[in-house]
């Protein structure tokens, strides 16, 4: 790719734009001193954000259930999987730092609703088998999503995405042999892993965003190789994996109108609740606020160490200077 220029002239500006094109059509990679389009930039810096805060924000239904894990084993797991989300947010917040925004001014907006996290990070955790469940299918359905993203025409995040897929894999196994320890247990495990599912499945498959006729970004994505597949392609792939999954399990998708279709060579599946989906994303969902809230004073709390590492870092740079 071109190396960025200050102030190019319009003959310079079509030279830089038709370098990109010819970057995206030969599927290189976009690097941070390459020159962009604005609103390429702008759309990486809103995805990237939002996958950040996802990220953090996805950290709150798990830990709530830490101290309330049924052994040690299950303790440790747990803790380590919220280090892990803790990790991914990181990475991802350096990465849409390299596209000249910072991190304050990111979670400003969040913190302010002025951008938005996953719908699914919204609901209640219940009971220990939410933790199976959000596994199973949330990090599932993040994975489904996210491992194309490995190719994704940014540098940064597509070398971001490489370690997170590796861990969500890790989340998802945990998951699901957690579900499976509980659906062969005693009558009452097993119900409890089924009313888990029952209430996580739909959510997921929310998780991939609306239907891509009312996409507003998808099809701009996929044509500047962000997104490598459409939401309903993902959603499809994810129920299709799914299916024979819930019956290794010994559970039941609770989707009445779930079939295999021959002719296409994959599952049917019911209508998405859409308008749930848009409640949610209003900011009206079961947990929006309370997630929020938690998320603003966990930053206020934390100030003085953010202080004091700023305070520790100038003071060493001084010597060196």
């Amino acid at each position: 790719m071109t190396a960025i220029q200050d102030t190019p002239g319009a003959a310079g500006a079509v030279g830089l734009q038709a370098a990109f094109d010819a970057a995206l059509a030969n599927d290189e990679r976009i690097e941070p001193r390459d020159w962009m389009p604005d609103k390429y930039r702008a759309t990486l810096i809103r995805q990237i954000a939002q996958h950040a805060h996802s990220e953090i924000i996805g950290m709150q239904p798990e830990a709530n259930w830490i101290t309330r894990a049924p052994s040690l084993r299950r303790k440790a797991i747990l803790m380590a999987k919220v280090q892990d989300e803790a990790g991914h947010g990181l990475y991802l917040y350096s990465a849409a730092e390299t596209l000249g925004v910072s991190r304050d001014e990111l979670l400003d907006k969040l913190h302010t609703g002025r951008q938005k996290y996953s719908s699914i990070f919204n609901y209640p955790t219940l009971t220990w088998a939410d933790v199976g469940a959000i596994g199973w299918l949330v990090d599932g359905a993040a994975i489904t999503n996210q491992v194309p993203l490995c190719r994704c025409s940014y540098g940064p995040y597509a070398r971001a995405m490489v370690r997170v897929c590796k861990e969500e894999s890790f989340h998802q196994r945990q998951g699901f042999e957690s579900l499976l320890a509980l659906s062969r247990g005693t009558e009452a495990q097993h119900a409890m892993a089924q009313d888990a599912v029952d209430r996580w499945w739909w959510p997921s498959l929310m998780m991939f965003g609306p239907p891509d006729a009312d996409s507003t970004h998808s099809a701009q994505s996929m044509a500047w190789n962000i997104k490598r597949h459409s939401n309903d392609e993902l959603r499809r792939r994810f129920v299709d994996i799914c299916v024979p999954q819930a019956e290794a399990l010994g559970l039941t998708l609770p989707d009445p109108d779930l079939r295999w279709n021959e002719e296409r060579g994959h599952y049917d599946f019911g209508a998405i609740d859409w308008d749930e989906f848009n409640e949610v994303l209003r900011g009206n969902g079961p947990c929006n606020e309370q997630r929020l809230a938690n998320r603003r004073r966990a930053h206020d709390e934390g100030a003085w160490v953010r202080e004091a590492a700023f305070a520790y870092a100038s003071k060493h740079m001084e010597a060196k200077g």
